[in-house]
């Protein structure tokens, strides 16, 4: 009985002693800060659109953004969705655009991707986000699903990672209403 315990605090003393060491010398690089608008590196990406044309996010200024980073395989993505198609259908009226985008490779994902439209009946624009727009986006985390709130004066409003069915939707509607009430900052008179 003793040996086996023996034993088994040696691997853990040996694994402790192994993983730590591999950290020794090297720098941790630092978080970027949070995104508080979209760069233009974002906004001017020429992106692949499900439907065919392809789509710059800049084509939407001046409209409060919902930006969705999913990816099919992943199951949170496949229980949003028919939530941001009722808030694409809630506030479209309203001047807010949903658009998803597909982390996954477009050419190696093009028939799940357009099946994904027609099976959740998405009216919003779906494209695949490139690797650059994607890292960008992600901050740092690469967590599905990712959703981004953006005013129509370019601000990030809100940033959600991940998903909660009984949670993320409030919080979402919250914030698409905070970004339909800002007000642009207008010139004064003169």
């Amino acid at each position: 009985m003793r040996t086996p315990l023996i034993l088994f605090f040696a691997v853990l003393v040996f694994l402790s002693a192994t993983l730590s060491s591999g950290s020794v010398g090297r720098q941790l690089t630092p978080a970027p800060p949070p995104l508080t608008s979209l760069p233009a590196s974002v906004l001017d990406a020429e992106l692949k659109s499900a439907r065919g044309r392809s789509f710059k996010i800049s084509e939407y200024s001046g409209k409060v953004l919902v930006i969705n980073l999913w990816a099919a395989w992943v199951i949170p993505s496949r229980l949003e969705t028919p939530t941001l198609v009722k808030l694409q259908a809630q506030f479209w009226s309203q001047g807010v655009r949903v658009i998803g985008l597909s982390t996954e490779n477009p050419d190696e994902s093009t028939k799940e991707v357009r099946d994904w439209v027609r099976h959740y009946r998405i009216q919003y624009r779906i494209g695949w986000a490139t690797p650059a727009v994607a890292t960008t986006l992600f901050q740092g985390r690469e967590i599905l699903p990712q959703t981004y709130v953006v005013s129509r004066t370019g601000r990030v409003v809100r940033r959600f990672v991940g998903f909660n069915y009984e949670v993320s939707q409030g919080l979402v509607k919250e914030a698409i209403q905070e970004a339909l009430a800002e007000k642009p900052n207008l010139p004064l008179p003169e």
